[in-house]
């Protein structure tokens, strides 16, 4: 009695050692192929849509910093003292804050610095990434990003 109950489970499992069939590996290569078709195009625009969130978490951080740069002096720092005047004392900063309002500047995502100008074009100040190409203008990852744009 006991070896008709063994011999059931073992062809069961000699059955499942021999492998798939060429068909079943077919199959499987197939909805591989597929699923990489269409998660691939989507993983490769991420590295650029990160740049530009990045940039512009850089900037808000900057305009904040800027701000406070305001509250203390009375005025933004001038576009010939640009953005440095977030690490070292201007001049004509008599209450600037000790150790500065930054560590160090930031770079864009695109290793370029930012670009600073008071009064700006579209507000009291601009400060903007020329995006990917380093260029004004410019659409997608080339378009300029700044202060005035943030939510777009």
């Amino acid at each position: 009695m006991l070896l008709i109950t063994l011999r059931p489970a073992r062809r069961a499992v000699h059955r499942w050692i021999r492998g798939f069939t060429l068909i079943e590996v077919m199959v499987v290569v197939v909805i591989l192929s597929i699923l990489a078709a269409v998660v691939v195009p989507r993983i490769m625009d991420n590295p650029d849509k990160a740049r530009v969130v990045k940039a512009k978490q850089d900037i808000r951080v900057i305009k904040n910093q800027l701000d406070l740069y305001r509250l203390h002096n009375f005025r933004y720092p001038t576009t010939e003292q640009g953005l440095e005047a977030l690490v070292q004392k201007p001049v004509d900063a008599p209450h600037w804050q000790e150790g500065g309002y930054l560590d160090k500047l930031p770079k864009d995502p695109w290793s370029k610095p930012y670009q600073y100008l008071s009064p700006g074009q579209h507000g009291q100040l601009d400060i903007y990434s020329l995006g990917a190409d380093g260029q004004p203008g410019g659409e997608g990852v080339d378009a300029d990003i700044g202060n005035w744009n943030l939510d777009e």
